[in-house]
């Protein structure tokens, strides 16, 4: 299924949305409360008279069309700019709050081109009607599931437009092993998305796994990081980003204050701070690749410019700039990117991401490599 190029910044800004699914795509670059987008950039006078606003007229409250939306996103060079309808912008706004609109479940696709379940949320609809991982999923709806896209599939779980309201219903079919076919009817429900996973390994080591930063992300890791432990072993492969003030706060778990990094902001500088009082005694390691994105890159590179962390793995994607929100009259809204965002020490991954302090060969496994590392560090007395 061929993209437009607006759908494709969206496919990519919306994977932290919808469930996790597809945790390859682009990182939000939100910044600060989601739900009443704060700012209002201004657009060059070029662009947004090629876009049919006046010279030099913010398009915030403007009556823009997809198509000028588009045009003015383009006329920018803006990769990251994207629009959304009111309805889309309320979904993302949600996801960043840690909730999502769905029915419990994810899902992959295997070499052989079957679809399967590849987890399941507990107590979601899905688990309620005992679907588990592993089952394959054979039909969305009336379709083949194996004869769509699994962004579609996502999509389908979802809701098309009108679906996507709590209680609505999607019929799967279904099945385990070589077993029958079972048709489920499932309704959509607001479920957690639960972007922390915390697993305690061998030797008091705790392994803290951030899908995306959405709201209270901070605190749960401040949560984790209470309990007994020798190290911790902080794992952001994968991570699309999020909110930043999320990303600043989980720095400071680990950071007795200081800076965390800037952004700009209204033609000035905002900067990041950690509180005091974080965890500095344990030994760290930060786990990245090149899904590492955003503010899950301004996290990794606090934490090495501080050398509060030896960071392992791969090159993270290289996404360093920072997108403001402006309100439509007709409810949408349009985000563009109006400048880059920079680490302690004046870094911007943007375009390069970060290299790691121990970077993992191909052949190697990243998780064994932290672990080794985290062990070169020592342990908590």
């Amino acid at each position: 299924m061929l993209q437009t190029p607006r759908r494709a910044r969206q496919a990519a800004t919306l994977s932290l949305v919808f469930g996790a699914v597809l945790l390859a795509g682009a990182a939000t670059g939100a910044w600060g409360d989601p739900s009443a987008p704060p700012h209002r950039p201004s657009a060059d006078a070029a662009p947004a008279a090629a876009a049919g606003v006046a010279a030099g007229q913010d398009p915030a409250g403007a009556a823009l069309s997809e198509q000028q939306a588009e045009h003015l996103i383009g006329a920018n060079g803006d990769r990251w700019g994207a629009y959304y309808s009111a309805q889309e912008y309320a979904e993302f706004s949600q996801g960043l709050d840690g909730r999502y609109l769905g029915v419990g479940l994810s899902v992959g696709r295997g070499q052989d081109g079957v679809t399967e379940v590849s987890q399941v949320q507990p107590a979601g609809p899905a688990a309620e009607a005992g679907i588990a991982a592993g089952d394959r999923l054979l039909r969305v709806g009336p379709d083949q599931a194996d004869h769509l896209p699994v962004t579609e599939v996502v999509a389908r779980l979802r809701g098309r437009e009108g679906e996507r309201r709590i209680g609505s219903e999607v019929t799967l079919a279904v099945q385990r092993g070589d077993g029958g076919i079972r048709e489920v009817q499932l309704r959509r429900a607001l479920l957690d998305s639960q972007q922390v996973a915390v697993e305690h390994l061998d030797k008091g080591v705790l392994r803290i796994t951030v899908r995306a930063f959405t709201s209270g992300v901070a605190e749960q890791v401040r949560a984790a990081v209470r309990g007994p432990h020798t190290g911790v072993v902080l794992d952001l492969r994968g991570n699309s980003g999020g909110l930043v003030d999320e990303a600043a706060g989980t720095a400071g778990v680990f950071l007795d204050g200081g800076p965390v990094g800037s952004y700009q902001e209204r033609g000035g500088t905002r900067e990041l701070t950690a509180p005091p009082g974080g965890d500095q005694r344990s030994p760290l390691v930060v786990l990245v690749d090149g899904g590492t994105m955003s503010a899950a890159e301004l996290l990794t590179g606090a934490l090495q410019d501080r050398s509060r962390a030896v960071v392992v793995g791969g090159r993270t994607f290289g996404k360093g700039t920072v997108q403001q929100p402006s309100r439509l009259a007709d409810g949408a809204v349009l985000e563009l990117t109006v400048g880059r965002y920079y680490t302690p020490a004046g870094r911007s991954p943007e375009g390069t991401g970060l290299t790691p302090d121990v970077p993992a060969s191909g052949s190697e496994d990243a998780g064994e490599l932290a672990l080794r590392v985290l062990a070169g560090l020592g342990t908590r007395t």
